[in-house]
C-alpha cells in the first residue's frame, strides 16, 4: 500500500568512469540527472524480471544515489570558510566540519499519490501523479492542495493512505578554524558562517553534536518565501580528525637522550621550560606539569572511552594563572575557553526551516569535545552554575529538557548529552586573608575561596599556586619593556610548535601497566582510604583510583616511554596527595606542599637534587603502604 519504493543504491565514481565514462561525467556533475537514469534502468528490470507487481509506473521508483567516495580534487570539495557565490553547478561535493548544533528527528513526506478529481479522467485511478522528494525541496513542494492534473487540467487531490514517510534531521556545522576563536588566543576580525545539513533516513541520529565529520552531500536551494536558504543534503557521512604533525623535533630528541639516566628529568625539563613567555623558569612548575599532563591525556581509546584530567588551580595571582593556562590552551587539539555571558552546555531554540522542532545549541563544554574547556576564574559563577559544574564533573553528562507543547511535541522529553572534554579553572585566593579560619579546619587545608570542597573533589586534581614575592611583577614589565625577546636564554630552546609535535605523539602513545607500578598506586590507594576513614571520616571514592592511574599515564606519555614505572608512579601519588591535603588535611603521609619540585632545577646539580629528594619520598610512600594498607606485606618487603 505505498506509492513510492525506496532503493538506495552505492555508486563508486571511479569504477562507473572506468566503465563508461559519460556516465561517471553525469553522476558526478548532474547527479539529478543520473538519478532519472538509474530510475528508468531499475523499472525496466523490476518488469523485466517481475520483481515487483505493485509497481506499474516509473514514478513510484524513488533511486537514491549513495556515493562511496569523490575524486580527490579540488572542485569536489567544499571549504566551509567560502561559500559559493551565484547559481552554480548542484553536484556533490565533500566538506569538512564540526557540529555545533542540531535538531530532533522529525517526519517528511518521501512521496505521495495524486488523483485526478474528474472521474471520467484516466488519471482518476493508477498511479500516473506522483511526487517524490528532490533535494532542496520543501514539504510544500511534494504536498500541497493546488496541482493540476496533466490530461485534464482539473485539480488533483492526495490519496493520504498511499503516502509514505520518512525520518529528517537537521544540523548546523562550521569550519574547525571557527574554534580558533573560542580558544581566546588570537583576536580577529573573522566570522564564520554555519552550513544547514539535511539528513534523511538512515542518515539520521549518524551525527553527534561537538563532534567532527567529512560529509559528501548536494547543495541546493531551499525556498521559503521570501527567502533562499543554501543548505546541503548529504549523501554520505563519516567521522573525521584533522590530521597534525607528531613528529618530535630533534632538539626534544637530544633532551631524551641526555635525560635517559632518570626517568624523572625528561618531564622536569619539559615543565620548567614551558610557557617562558608567560611565567619565568622555576615558577609554577607543578602547574605547568599539570597542564601538560592534561594535554597528553585528552584522547579517545579503541573502545570509544574518552579520558581526560580536570584541573582546578588555587592561587592569589589569578592574571598570571589565568594567561598561563589560556597559553597552554592553544595547545590543545581542541580548546574553548568559556565566557561568563555564552552557555555552558547546551540550549535552545526553534528550528527556522519549516520543521519547528527544538533546535539543540552545543555550549562551550559540547564544542570542546575531545580537548579543554577552560572556566577561569570560579568566583565569577553564580552558585546554580558552580553546582551544574560539579553535577557534570560527577557523571560526564548534561541533561537538557525540551518542552514538548512549545516545540511540537506530544510530550516533554529529557534527553542527555555525554561532555567528552577536561576542565580547567582557577580559584582565586587574594580575599582569603580577610576570612577566618574554620575551628575544624585539618592542618595542610588552604581556603578554596568560593569553591565548596564537594566541587573541588569533583575536579580531582587539586593544585595550588605560591606567590613567589616580586619575581613575577619584574617578569611581566621586563615581558613588556622587551616584547617578543627571549628573557631567559638557555642551552635548551624549545618552540611552540615543538611542545605542539611532542604533545601530539605522545597522545598516540599506548602504555601498558608495570607490576612495580600496579603495587605502588593500589598500595597508596587502599593506605590512604584506610587512614583518612579512619582518623578525617573522609570517603577516599573509586574516582581517587582512576585519577592515580591517569597521572601515571599521562607522565609516562610524557616521557615518551611505552610502560609505566615506579617513577610515574611516584609523580602521581605525590600530586593527588597534595591535592587531597589541600581539602582535608595531611594524613599519615607527611610530604612537603612542592613535593614534585622541591627545590631549583637551574642546572644539572638542581636535576640531581630533585632526584634524590624523590627517591627518598618513594621510600616514604613505600613505608606508608607497608605500615597501612592491608596486605602490604605479600607485596612489598620491609627493606
Amino acid at each position: 500500500m505505498e506509492a513510492v519504493y525506496r532503493f538506495c543504491i552505492s555508486v563508486n565514481p571511479s569504477d562507473v568512469i572506468e566503465v563508461d565514462p559519460e556516465l561517471g561525467d553525469c553522476v558526478l556533475q548532474d547527479p539529478l540527472t543520473a538519478t532519472a537514469l538509474f530510475q528508468s534502468v531499475c523499472f525496466l528490470a523490476i518488469k523485466t524480471l517481475s520483481l515487483l507487481d505493485k509497481i506499474h509506473t516509473e514514478s513510484q521508483v524513488n533511486v537514491i544515489l549513495k556515493f562511496t567516495h569523490l575524486p580527490p580534487f579540488p572542485e569536489y570539495s567544499l571549504d566551509l570558510c567560502s561559500f559559493p557565490r551565484g547559481n552554480g553547478a548542484m553536484r556533490p561535493v565533500s566538506m569538512e566540519g564540526l557540529v555545533i548544533a542540531i535538531t530532533r528527528v522529525t517526519k517528511y513526506t518521501q512521496g505521495a499519490r495524486f488523483l485526478c478529481s474528474d472521474e471520467e479522467c484516466p488519471c482518476s485511478a493508477g498511479f500516473h501523479h506522483i511526487r517524490v522528494h528532490a533535494p532542496g525541496a520543501t514539504e510544500s513542494a511534494t504536498v500541497r492542495n493546488d496541482f493540476i492534473c496533466r490530461i485534464c487540467g482539473s485539480a488533483l487531490k492526495e490519496d493520504v493512505k498511499f503516502r509514505v514517510l520518512g525520518d529528517k534531521q537537521l544540523v548546523e556545522m562550521i569550519h574547525v578554524r571557527a574554534l580558533d576563536l573560542l580558544s581566546a588566543h588570537q583576536q580577529s576580525s573573522l566570522r564564520y558562517q554555519s552550513v544547514t545539513l539535511f539528513l534523511r533516513d538512515e542518515l539520521c541520529n549518524s551525527m553527534r553534536i561537538g563532534r567532527l565529520y567529512r560529509v559528501l552531500g548536494i547543495p541546493a536551494h531551499v525556498h521559503q518565501w521570501p527567502n533562499i536558504t543554501w543548505s546541503v543534503e548529504a549523501n554520505r557521512v563519516k567521522p573525521w580528525e584533522p590530521e597534525y604533525p607528531h613528529e618530535v623535533s630533534v632538539s626534544f630528541q637530544q633532551l631524551l637522550n641526555v635525560t635517559s639516566s632518570s626517568r624523572w628529568r625528561f618531564s622536569a625539563v619539559l615543565s620548567h621550560c614551558f610557557a617562558l613567555n608567560v611565567a619565568p623558569p622555576g615558577l609554577y612548575n607543578t602547574l605547568k606539569l599539570a597542564l601538560l599532563l592534561s594535554l597528553v591525556q585528552n584522547r579517545v581509546d579503541e573502545k570509544e572511552t574518552f579520558h581526560n584530567l580536570d584541573l582546578l588551580a588555587v592561587t592569589t595571582d589569578s592574571l598570571i594563572l589565568d594567561r598561563l593556562m589560556t597559553y597552554s590552551l592553544q595547545l590543545a587539539s581542541r580548546g574553548v575557553r568559556h565566557r561568563a555571558s555564552g552557555e555552558m552546555f547546551a540550549s535552545l531554540s526553534r528550528d527556522g526551516l519549516g520543521s519547528g522542532s527544538a533546535n539543540i545549541h552545543a555550549g562551550s563544554s559540547l564544542l570542546a569535545t575531545g580537548g579543554v574547556c577552560m572556566l577561569g576564574d570560579l568566583g565569577g559563577y553564580k552558585k546554580d552554575k558552580l553546582d551544574a559544574i560539579q553535577s557534570v564533573l560527577e557523571s560526564s553528562s548534561v541533561s537538557l529538557f525540551i518542552p514538548g507543547k512549545k516545540y511540537g511535541e506530544d510530550a516533554d522529553q529529557q534527553i542527555s548529552f555525554p561532555v567528552l572534554c577536561s576542565f580547567w579553572a582557577l580559584a582565586d585566593q587574594s580575599d582569603a586573608s580577610k576570612r577566618s579560619l574554620r575551628a575544624d579546619a585539618m592542618l595542610g587545608t588552604v581556603d578554596l575561596g568560593p569553591v565548596s570542597s564537594q566541587l573541588a573533589d569533583a575536579f580531582g586534581l587539586i593544585l595550588q599556586c605560591r606567590d613567589v614575592g616580586g619575581e613575577q611583577p619584574l617578569h611581566t614589565l621586563q615581558q613588556a619593556v622587551h616584547s617578543g625577546k627571549p628573557l631567559y636564554p638557555s642551552c635548551w630552546d624549545f618552540t611552540t610548535q615543538d611542545y605542539q609535535e611532542l604533545l601530539n605523539h605522545a597522545q598516540g602513545l599506548r602504555v601498558e601497566m608495570s607490576p612495580g607500578a600496579e603495587k605502588i598506586l593500589h598500595g597508596y590507594y587502599m593506605a590512604s582510604r584506610r587512614v583518612r576513614t579512619q582518623s578525617q571520616g573522609v570517603k577516599i571514592s573509586v574516582a581517587s583510583i582512576k585519577l592515580l592511574i591517569s597521572l601515571s599515564e599521562a607522565h609516562c606519555k610524557l616521557s615518551l616511554r611505552p610502560r609505566v614505572e615506579e617513577e610515574d608512579a611516584v609523580i602521581a601519588v605525590l600530586l593527588c596527595e597534595n591535592s587531597v591535603t589541600l581539602t582535608h588535611g595531611a594524613s599519615a603521609l607527611i610530604i612537603p606542599p612542592e613535593s614534585v619540585f622541591p627545590c631549583d632545577l637551574k642546572d644539572v646539580d638542581g636535576l640531581q637534587r630533585r632526584d634524590d629528594i624523590l627517591e627518598d619520598l618513594q621510600q616514604n610512600i613505600l613505608r606508608f603502604i607497608y605500615t597501612y594498607a592491608p596486605g602490604a606485606g605479600s607485596y612489598i618487603t620491609e627493606e
